[in-house]
């Protein structure tokens, strides 16, 4: 099973003396030592410097920028963090999100920083929760785009993610877009 980027983090700061040998108090206040808050010369400096691997050095820059707190905290934290911003699209995000999980009862829902995925075997849909609207991005190849069904526009899912319904209501999530769900989720599970 994929590790979630939570668990990928919370693995890396439990492990990080033995991964780095260095604890992560230390690498906070070695990297604030750094005359520099661009994130790129910091993993390159970790990397060239302190012969981290390149994933040790990403993870560690952005935990520093984070001001030495983890950046994915637990899944709950990643949908409160995207939801509260908005919070007039909480109640049509778990209206969206329960009937999607009820129709595909095998299928999980993975909060990551910016998005919410719904993964079986991989990604078939993907939820960005904006300031107007929820944007519902999905696997459908090469389906022209018709109006309803545009390019997807959205903010961390993979490349595959190719198609997006704007949701503003309930009414929205309609049968057609139930039924390019199902379409999506068949194109992973083939």
């Amino acid at each position: 099973m994929t590790k979630t980027s939570h668990e990928i983090e919370k693995d890396f700061i439990e492990n990080m003396a033995v991964k780095t040998g260095k604890e992560l108090k230390e690498w906070m206040l070695l990297l604030k030592k750094i005359d520099t808050p661009k994130r790129n010369e910091l993993v390159n400096w970790l990397k060239t410097v302190q012969n981290l691997k390149h994933t040790y050095a990403t993870m560690l820059t952005a935990i520093y920028l984070n001001n030495g707190k983890s950046v994915y905290g637990n899944s709950n934290d990643l949908l409160e963090n995207q939801i509260s911003k908005y919070e007039i699209w909480r109640p049509l995000f778990e209206t969206v999100s329960n009937k999607i999980l009820h129709h595909f009862p095998e299928v999980k829902m993975i909060p990551k920083k910016t998005y919410v995925s719904f993964t079986a075997k991989r990604e078939f849909a993907a939820i960005n929760i904006k300031s107007k609207e929820l944007r519902l991005g999905m696997d459908l190849g090469e389906i022209p785009y018709d109006g309803k069904l545009e390019k997807a526009k959205l903010t961390g899912p993979m490349p595959r993610i190719s198609h997006m319904v704007i949701l503003k209501e309930n009414e929205d999530f309609s049968d057609t877009v139930l039924n390019w769900l199902n379409e999506s989720y068949n194109r992973i599970n083939k």
